[in-house]
């Protein structure tokens, strides 16, 4: 029984890759990992309420064959930096330590268009940051996204990002691929094909291929 363990379900890709897990064949399990009970009522879903701080003291609850990772918040939703810094990067790498520890094969992550570990923009910086120390837990098959910026049906509204989104598609034909803002159904889509591959090794998808989906 292939079972897939999903964190930051209640956001924006996370939701969509949710309810293109449970629909489709590829799982007979989604384990879904969240602060408080969703409101999703599924025969494969198994909704596990954790405290992300302590991720270790689930043990085997955690065990699952396809990780995918949708946690990410901002510095104004977080309050401080310090928080952003432990929800986008430490909560990632203990979930992916854990869940590695029971068996694991596949990680899959969304961080950002422009992620550098040694960018001097902070938010860039923890994104990667994040993907180095993911590199280091040992997967045998590792995928990061990198997409542009988000369009799709938040549920909190985010005054620059709907400022952006909206320039974004009056300049479109403007801008390169590369950069274009990308409907987060496309990300999701992108995780699941990519985690069906089954391919070895680590992978990085910048934003531009991902618009393939």
């Amino acid at each position: 029984m292939r079972t897939a363990i999903v964190a930051g379900s209640t956001g924006l890709i996370g939701s969509q890759l949710t309810g293109l897990l449970l629909e489709g064949d590829d799982y007979e399990k989604v384990i879904v990992l969240s602060r408080k009970p969703i409101d999703i009522k599924h025969p494969k879903l198994d909704n596990l309420v954790v405290n992300f701080d302590r991720l270790a003291e689930y043990g085997d609850a955690l065990t699952g064959d396809d990780i995918y990772c949708c946690l990410g918040t901002t510095i104004k939703v977080a309050g401080s930096k310090e928080v952003f810094y432990k929800v986008d990067h430490d909560y990632p790498v203990a979930l992916a330590t854990v869940t590695k520890s029971f068996g694991a094969k596949q990680y899959l992550i969304v961080t950002a268009l422009g992620s550098d570990k040694n960018s001097s923009i902070f938010y860039n910086r923890v994104k990667g940051e994040v993907e180095e120390d993911l590199k280091k837990v040992g997967f045998e098959s590792l995928h990061i996204l990198q997409p542009s910026m988000l369009m799709g049906p938040r549920k909190e509204k985010r005054q620059g990002e709907e400022i952006g989104q909206s320039v974004m598609q009056v300049l479109g034909f403007l801008i390169p691929k590369k950069y274009k803002a990308i409907e987060s159904l496309k990300v999701a889509r992108a995780m699941l094909a990519l985690a069906r591959l089954k391919k070895q090794g680590i992978h990085t998808h910048h934003s531009a291929d991902l618009q393939n989906y």
